[in-house]
């Protein structure tokens, strides 16, 4: 069995995650990661960025003019800026998983509310109600979640979670509806009505939105084509890893990775085996893994980040110590600072929108240069903008690395 050191697949993770050299466009960009986080409306953007020279007028038309882009929810009911390309993929299995779930759970809740009258009206209820709101957008055209609240008021109504409980409360049914319309691929995220930094779209139509709509892929060929992505970009990667960026099963994984004729290596860290891993047909030896391809390179990554996200064992380029200092309570992981492929830290921005990275006292002085011509070269990009989240991490909220 061929093996793969840390090192190697640092070196592979910083080439074909165009940190080492940019992509020539928007989409070379998204593609080198699979598909953006885009959870966080400005990490779209700040992701391309730090792997190409576009601007963000450049990312607009990508996705608002080209859309090209096309942000859809997927993979853990994640929202992802996924590649055009990409999408029946999607749709056929990670969104679909997503979309049932939503149904059961939307439908459930509706019957223990009494929105329906009985508990077995709930399904049918969320079926006329998802209906009512295709045929509204269609008849009356894109709206935000508001306008259409106004258009239709059985939209207003709010659902009880967990009723009895001290973690339950209230939801809007209007979110929860255009959700899972969402992870059907009957709608998209359109025109965005408010600045880069936050997202209020008009939903549309996916046909309005894209022209001709492909046919979403069978579940197993979706999970073959996503796989394969994912082991182009990230691999080596154990199953564990490949699991749970699916959000899926072992069963369709497995699947996916006889159906690729995917290769067993072994992975080793700096202590020993870390396990098995998998890597497409002839890709056991690639020309990163004898090159330098890490040295002198300093990133600063956006929060939820894919290079950051894209595993769940991520021992290779994080230190198990610093987790609870760059990932919240939910395992959301914050901005980080990188060095030769290595996570060293995150950076934050001052009131004037200049960036700073927060790293440990012992990277040394060419790290610490490099980063910071990275956080002057961002802060020239945010031109003054600050960015603000909801997953900030305890480092970025002061705390340092120990």
């Amino acid at each position: 069995m061929h093996r793969i050191t840390d090192e190697q697949r640092r070196r592979r993770l910083l080439r074909r995650h165009r940190l080492v050299e940019p992509a020539a466009s928007v989409e070379e960009a998204v593609a080198s990661v699979v598909c953006l986080h885009a959870t966080e409306p400005p990490s779209v953007p700040l992701s391309v960025a730090v792997r190409s020279d576009a601007t963000l007028a450049d990312v607009e038309a990508a996705l608002q003019d080209r859309r090209s882009v096309v942000k859809q929810l997927a993979m853990r009911r994640t929202l992802f800026g996924f590649p055009r390309e990409l999408l029946p993929a999607a749709w056929g299995s990670a969104s679909a998983r997503v979309a049932g779930t939503e149904a059961a759970r939307l439908a459930k809740e509706v019957g223990l509310t009494g929105v329906a009258g009985t508990a077995g009206d709930g399904p049918a209820w969320v079926e006329q109600v998802a209906a009512e709101v295709l045929e509204s957008l269609h008849r009356d055209g894109p709206g935000t979640t508001s306008e259409l609240r106004a258009r239709l008021p059985v939209l207003d109504l709010r659902l009880e979670q967990s009723p009895g409980k001290s973690y339950g409360g209230s939801t809007p049914v209007a979110a929860r509806v255009l959700t899972l319309l969402g992870a059907r691929g009957q709608v998209v995220r359109g025109e965005n009505t408010v600045g880069w930094r936050q997202a209020r779209p008009r939903w549309t139509p996916t046909r309005d939105w894209l022209g001709e709509v492909p046919q979403a892929l069978p579940a197993d060929e979706g999970y073959r084509v996503l796989v394969g992505a994912w082991l182009a970009r990230f691999g080596p990667g154990t199953e564990t890893d490949l699991v749970w960026w699916l959000g899926s099963t072992k069963t369709a994984v497995r699947r996916a990775l006889a159906d690729l004729g995917a290769v067993q290596v072994e992975l080793v860290g700096e202590l020993g085996s870390r396990g098995t891993g998998w890597v497409l047909p002839g890709d056991e030896q690639a020309p990163e893994d004898d090159e330098e391809a890490g040295t002198g390179v300093a990133t600063l990554l956006p929060v939820l980040d894919p290079t950051l996200m894209g595993w769940k064992e991520r021992g290779f380029y994080l230190d198990p110590a610093d987790v609870p200092y760059l990932f919240d309570s939910n395992g959301n992981g914050g901005t980080t600072a990188w060095w030769q492929g290595r996570v060293v830290g995150c950076w934050v921005q001052d009131d004037a929108g200049v960036v700073r990275p927060v790293v440990r006292h012992d990277v040394g002085a060419e790290a610490t240069a490099a980063l910071a011509d990275r956080a002057a070269v961002l802060s020239d990009w945010l031109a003054g903008d600050r960015v603000s989240t909801v997953y900030a991490s305890p480092q970025m909220r002061g705390e340092r690395l120990p």
